[in-house]
């Protein structure tokens, strides 16, 4: 179920969440690549906007897929996903960018690389510059936001460029995901059974909060050991399963897309009906001074505030190590950025 109490099952056949919303919703996605296109289409398959555009540096290719969507959306004549400029943006209550090099494209899928996605930095960087001034332009009132790898300092980026704060990333949200269903996997149980978040970076500093995890009302260690389980083998298997989980996938498929298509669609739900949930999305944070995954509240104008969870020691150590590695991932890019 969602926050509010709705639950997908609830929405009659054919409606959309849209209609149920009474409201005319509008999503731009910028970027119709493997992750831009798998966002379309989970958008459409949750009914969250009314109008979804589709922005793409080869318009035949935007013009195709928003052509095929059409056709398998036909019965729900209430939508509507059509290709255009950034001119077609103005009035979206909410913009996605999913454009720029991908991890096998920017040769980022080395498990033993520790800058892992923030090797395409640099290069996304470039493609941000370009892309986050004509949103502004065009669709000044509009939520964005980042789902291009590295998303943190992208974002950080974004909210220099379009100068508001109503800008945040994917953050954490898929990394909290796979690493609940390693846990449930691993232990015999179901995903909505186990309560599990990752914090920080969408990256290699990533922190998995293990001593925050709980199986029923059992910590993990609890649920292990009444499951006949070694804690720390489990543990291990399960850190290095959730942290290469984007590899693995890409070594078999060329581009880790539907988990993180169905993470935008349902974060995009969650601004366009200011559900006001808490997920570890990444907001700028002036404590630390840059943006970062925490629990966050949100909903219509992005990120309301956050929360900090509790750490263990060694948690609390690898968080600062995460901070650090960040700082230094977008003092290049801002420096870059004033020349």
């Amino acid at each position: 179920m969602l926050a509010n109490g709705r639950g997908e099952a609830d929405l009659p056949p054919g409606d959309s969440m849209a209609l149920i919303w009474g409201v005319e919703t509008k999503v731009g996605i910028i970027g119709v690549g493997a992750v831009g296109t798998a966002c379309a289409m989970a958008l459409l398959k949750r009914g969250t906007a009314r109008e979804i555009v589709l922005v793409n540096r080869d318009k035949r290719r935007a013009m195709a897929v928003a052509t095929d969507m059409r056709y398998g959306v036909a019965a729900l004549s209430t939508l509507d996903i059509h290709e255009g400029s950034y001119t077609d943006l103005a009035g979206a209550d909410l913009v996605m960018i999913t454009a720029g090099v991908n991890e096998k494209g920017g040769g980022a899928t080395d498990k033993n690389d520790p800058e892992g996605r923030l090797r395409l930095l640099d290069a996304n960087a470039s493609v941000y510059r370009e892309i986050v001034p004509e949103i502004v332009r065009t669709a000044p009132d509009s939520v964005i936001m980042v789902v291009t790898d590295p998303p943190d300092p992208l974002a950080d980026l974004t909210r220099q460029l379009a100068g508001h704060d109503r800008v945040f990333s994917a953050g954490t949200v898929i990394d909290a995901f796979r690493f609940r269903t390693h846990i449930a996997k691993r232990l015999g149980v179901n995903t909505d059974s186990v309560y599990a978040i990752v914090i920080g970076e969408h990256g290699t500093s990533e922190v998995l909060l293990w001593s925050s995890v709980r199986v029923g009302k059992l910590s993990f260690d609890e649920a292990c050991a009444q499951a006949g389980e070694s804690a720390d083998l489990v543990r291990h298997g399960i850190e290095d399963d959730s942290r290469n989980a984007n590899i693995t996938i890409i070594e078999g498929n060329n581009a880790s897309q539907y988990g993180i298509g169905n993470v935008g669609a349902r974060l995009a739900q969650e601004v366009l009906g200011d559900e006001q949930v808490v997920l570890p999305v990444a907001d700028s944070h002036d404590d630390y001074g840059l943006t970062l995954s925490l629990p966050s509240v949100l909903g219509r104008a992005g990120v309301s505030h956050s929360f900090v969870p509790e750490m263990s020691e060694n948690e609390a150590a690898e968080f600062q190590h995460c901070i650090q590695q960040l700082k230094i991932a977008f003092q290049r890019i801002a420096v870059s950025n004033k020349n």
